[in-house]
């Protein structure tokens, strides 16, 4: 998390002292930088952290090239849109991609997974619609406000409010068989 949370930290800091074209700088070197130490911490890098990595390393060199920062300001849009249609999507194709996100971290069973997976591609689609009403409708320092200060909270919460029904939906037949 913190991996996370850094670059987002320094791209606030870049904005607050050098404007939105630092701000993406810094925070296309944070983000390199925090992929690294992923790596070197544990020996793999997580989707969600590549997948957003090469977005922010697409649209921010397009803010930069251009000198446009819409591009940056689409990036969460896109990430957020993204990760809500796969995740919709994989329960289309009765495969929900959410257990190769969380990598084993947590073990719940085929409806456990669906309705997360739904909770959580609407979440990520939420997200997306919120981020482009917010940049299209206030000034870049109150977006970065918002993508620093609002973004994370709103995100940890939902996470925290989904623990219920990870505890319900909670697949202990691996429990049960190593038991007996």
């Amino acid at each position: 998390m913190a991996l996370e949370m850094g670059p987002l930290a320094l791209f606030f800091a870049g904005n607050s002292y050098g404007g939105i074209y630092v701000a993406t700088i810094v925070f296309m070197v944070a983000t390199i930088v925090a992929l690294g130490l992923m790596w070197v911490l544990v020996r793999k890098i997580a989707v969600m952290p590549l997948v957003s990595a090469v977005v922010v390393m697409v649209f921010g060199s397009l803010t930069l090239v251009l000198q446009d920062d819409h591009f940056i300001k689409m990036k969460p849009t896109m990430v957020n849109a993204l990760f809500g249609i796969l995740l919709l999507g994989g329960l289309v194709f009765r495969k929900p991609l959410l257990p190769y996100v969380l990598d084993g971290m947590v073990k719940l069973t085929d409806a456990g997974w669906r309705i997360l997976s739904i909770r959580w591609g609407i979440f990520f689609l939420v997200m997306a619609v919120l981020n482009e009403v917010v940049w299209r409708s206030v000034s870049t320092d109150a977006w970065v406000n918002f993508k620093t200060f609002g973004y994370l909270p709103l995100t940890f919460i939902f996470a925290m409010a989904q623990a219920p029904l990870m505890s319900r939906y909670e697949d202990k037949s691996e429990a049960a068989e190593s038991e007996g």
